[in-house]
């Protein structure tokens, strides 16, 4: 791997944190540079850059995945930081393949001074998301820190799962069809018109959700043939596909007109100069399969309640490797991948 190098008086920016080419260059610079490799035979680890780690156990995988969250604000159209972090988790172990959780972490550090009864609510929100997701939470950590020392609320989990299949985010090929298991930018844009006060018409709502039931019927309809996946959380669709085409070697050519947006979202990215692709989803995958499983996924997502506007919004292609190409019906341009999230702290 080729390591960029920063210069030496640069500073950590917020970019950095909001996923993108600025987040991924820090990775690499700071966090990956000296780490010794490991090198135990079929170990995915920190180096692939994948939605977490994978170690395998007999005839399984073992999967392991961690996040933090700091959303601001904590509660808003849809969800709140509780639900968040137990669905981001969830999500991810989701993505490689791991759909039935064995549990989760929790660690939670709390500014002096926090509201009880808001703490009780967000317990309760992480609760209800842990029963949908038949993910428990099985051990944890509080921290308390002084006034000023930490912005409210930061919430870490961590998910651990068997799978016997495990799924990488690199396993595109030319011909494969990109599937998007649902309306894109929903959480991202919601997120920003509550932050600031935005009158919009319409009702914007996050999406987020635990979607490893639906990831589950996808497997089982595509089988072997759903060869890729990740879920869209920070750069949004467009930063998940610049990742899976970078890492399969291939282009993406997507169709502007296939894209599921909503209305509200639509008008929201319209009057915000902000591309959807770009915005971040809390309850959705991008999914690649061979071509000749792709309807039968398709079918079986669009039969779960949490899949009913999935779409196929492409294909891989052999040529322009590592970039995303948008088909306008009126001719081709590339959509180049941001530096970070138009919207800092969504997740």
């Amino acid at each position: 791997m080729t390591l960029r190098t920063l210069p030496a008086d640069d500073r950590v920016a917020m970019k950095h944190g909001a996923g993108g080419r600025a987040m991924r260059a820090l990775i690499e610079q700071v966090f990956l540079r000296g780490l010794d490799p490991d090198t135990r035979p079929g170990i995915v680890g920190l180096a692939a850059l994948d939605d977490g780690a994978a170690f395998p156990v007999g005839d399984q995988w073992l999967v392991v995945t961690t996040d933090s969250h700091v959303i601001h604000p904590r509660v808003f159209p849809g969800g709140d930081i509780g639900r968040l972090s137990i669905c981001g988790t969830v999500n991810d172990l989701a993505v490689m393949g791991a759909t039935e959780p064995l549990g989760l972490t929790c660690a939670v550090i709390i500014e002096e001074g926090f509201p009880r009864e808001e703490l009780q609510q967000l317990q309760a929100s992480m609760n209800l998301a842990c029963r949908e997701a038949g993910a428990p939470i099985v051990t944890g950590d509080t921290k308390v820190m002084g006034r000023g020392e930490v912005d409210g609320l930061v919430i870490n989990t961590t998910g651990v799962a068997l799978t016997r299949r495990l799924v990488r985010d690199n396993g595109l090929r030319a011909g494969d069809v990109i599937i998007v298991t649902g309306t894109i930018g929903d959480h991202g844009m919601a997120v920003m018109v509550s932050r600031h006060g935005l009158a919009l018409e319409g009702e914007l709502q996050s999406d987020v959700a635990p979607i490893n039931g639906l990831i589950r019927a996808a497997l089982d309809a595509g089988g072997d043939g759903v060869v890729a996946m990740k879920d869209p959380t920070r750069g949004g669709v467009a930063s998940a596909l610049h990742e899976m085409a970078g890492k399969g070697r291939v282009g993406v050519l997507l169709e502007e007109g296939a894209l599921p947006v909503t209305e509200e979202v639509r008008a929201a990215s319209e009057l915000l100069g902000i591309e959807p692709l770009h915005v971040a989803n809390e309850g959705k995958a991008v999914i690649g399969v061979r071509a000749e499983v792709a309807d039968a996924v398709l079918a079986a997502l669009r039969a779960h309640a949490l899949g009913r506007n999935a779409a196929i919004i492409g294909r891989a292609i052999a040529e322009s490797p590592g970039m995303l190409i948008l088909d306008t019906g009126f001719g081709h341009r590339l959509l180049a991948e941001s530096e970070g999230e138009p919207l800092p702290r969504i997740c």
